[in-house]
C-alpha cells in the first residue's frame, strides 16, 4: 500500500494516492456511491460492470471481508476508490483483510486521496471516464484511452450461463428470475417465502420461460444502458402478452418499461447508495431505499396502460411504474437492500400476492 498511483480524469483532472489491491491498470467510468456501510455488497455487485467506484464514506475495510455477504460470486467493477482503508479490522464475522481480498480477486485500488473533492467533480461535471495507472509518463496515449472507453455487452457479461435451481421449504410458488445481473439476496428474499427459484440468463426466450409454466416472473437488477438489450426487451414485451405476473427491478424496471414502450435517459451523475429517499405517490410516503443506477426511465414516456407509482426525492426520476392492464410493477430501486435501509422489503410481498 506504499506504492504511487494515479487517477487520470478525463477532464484532464489528475488525483495522486497510493495503490492498494491488486497492481493492475485499467481504465473505467467513475461513479460514486454514497453507502456508509455494504463495501463488500457494492465489490460483488454485478450491476459495477465496468465502473471505477468510489466510496465517499472515509473508513473503508474497518469490519473486514465476510463471505456471506457477497451479492455474487464475480466481481465485475474495474477499480475501487477510498479514503482510508483499515488495515485492522473489527468483527466476529470477519474473515480477512478488504486488501488481500482485493489482490485475490484481480481488483485494483486507489487510496489515500481527497474522495470528496474527488466527488464533488462528478457531482459538477457528470459521471466521465478515468484510468487507474502507476505513472504519468503517456498522458497523451492515457488520454486517448480514456476518451475511447465505452461499456458495452455489460448484461452478456454477467449473467450466468446456465440455467439455475433453487428450492425453498414451502414450495408455494414457482418464480422465474431472469438473471440481468442478479444480486443473491433478491433470489434469496424469494426463496425466504417460499418461492421455488428458477434463475435463467438473459438470452432465454419468452418462449422458453413460459413453457417453464412459472406462477411469476423477476426481471433482475443489471448493469450498463438498458437501450443496449433489444433482443431482451422483445422477449420482456413478449411475455408480457402472457400475462404471468411480473416483477422488476432496476435494470429490470427499465426493460419492462422500455418493452411497453418507454425510453430512458442517462442520469448527471446517477443514484448510488443505501440512502436514496423514494416517494410513493399515491401514499405520500417517503420511503429511504438502496438504488445503483446511472439511467431512468422518463417520466413523460411512461405509457398509457402504466402509471408512475414512485419518484426520487430529490430529483423527481422515475423510481417505480404500476401497470394497469397486465399483472406487473416494477421499482427502480433495491427492496432486497442487503447492505442498506429495509423500508421496501413489503414489495416482494405484493408480489407474493400478485402471484394468487
Amino acid at each position: 500500500m506504499n506504492s504511487r498511483a494515479y487517477l487520470i480524469l478525463e477532464n484532464g483532472k489528475i488525483f495522486e494516492g497510493k495503490a492498494f489491491g491488486a497492481k493492475k491498470e485499467t481504465v473505467g467510468e467513475l461513479v460514486f456511491t454514497t453507502a456508509m456501510t455494504g463495501y463488500l455488497e457494492t465489490l460483488t455487485d454485478p450491476s459495477y460492470y465496468g465502473q471505477v467506484v468510489i466510496q465517499t464514506f472515509p473508513l473503508i475495510g474497518n469490519y473486514g471481508v465476510i463471505p456471506a455477504d457477497f451479492e455474487s460470486g464475480q466481481f465485475a467493477l474495474k477499480a475501487y476508490i477510498v479514503r482510508n482503508v483499515c488495515q485492522e479490522p473489527s468483527n466476529f464475522r470477519c474473515e480477512g483483510l478488504l486488501d488481500t481480498f482485493l489482490q485475490d480477486n484481480d481488483i485494483p485500488g486507489l487510496c489515500e486521496i481527497d474522495t470528496r473533492s474527488l466527488t464533488r467533480i462528478v457531482r459538477e461535471y457528470g459521471v466521465m471516464n478515468c484510468k487507474l495507472t502507476y505513472s504519468l509518463d503517456n498522458l497523451e496515449s492515457d488520454m486517448q484511452e480514456i476518451k475511447s472507453y465505452r461499456i458495452e455487452k455489460a448484461v452478456e457479461n454477467v449473467t450466468c450461463k446456465e440455467i439455475q435451481y433453487f428450492e425453498s421449504e414451502q414450495h408455494l410458488k414457482k418464480v422465474v428470475l431472469m438473471d440481468l445481473g442478479v444480486k443473491r439476496h433478491i433470489r434469496e428474499a424469494l426463496v425466504m417465502r417460499g418461492c421455488d427459484v428458477v434463475v435463467v440468463p438473459a438470452s432465454t426466450t419468452a418462449e422458453e420461460i413460459i413453457a417453464m409454466d412459472p406462477d411469476g416472473i423477476m426481471l433482475s437488477n443489471g448493469p450498463g444502458d438498458p437501450a443496449q438489450n433489444p433482443s431482451v426487451i422483445e422477449e420482456i414485451k413478449k411475455l408480457c402478452d402472457s400475462k404471468i405476473p411480473m416483477f422488476g427491478i432496476c435494470l429490470g424496471h427499465q426493460l419492462l418499461a422500455m418493452a411497453q414502450g418507454a425510453y430512458s435517459e442517462k442520469l448527471h451523475y446517477g443514484h448510488r447508495g443505501g440512502n436514496q429517499p423514494a416517494k410513493d405517490v399515491k401514499t405520500g410516503r417517503i420511503l429511504i431505499t438502496s438504488q445503483n443506477h446511472g439511467y431512468a426511465v422518463v417520466n413523460e414516456s411512461v405509457p398509457e396502460n402504466a402509471e408512475v407509482r414512485f419518484v426520487n426525492g430529490n430529483d423527481g426520476t422515475c423510481e417505480g411504474i404500476d401497470y394497469l392492464d397486465m399483472p406487473a410493477f416494477s421499482v427502480q430501486f433495491h427492496p432486497e437492500a442487503c447492505g442498506g435501509p429495509l423500508d421496501t422489503s413489503y414489495l416482494f410481498d405484493r408480489f407474493m400476492a400478485l402471484m394468487g
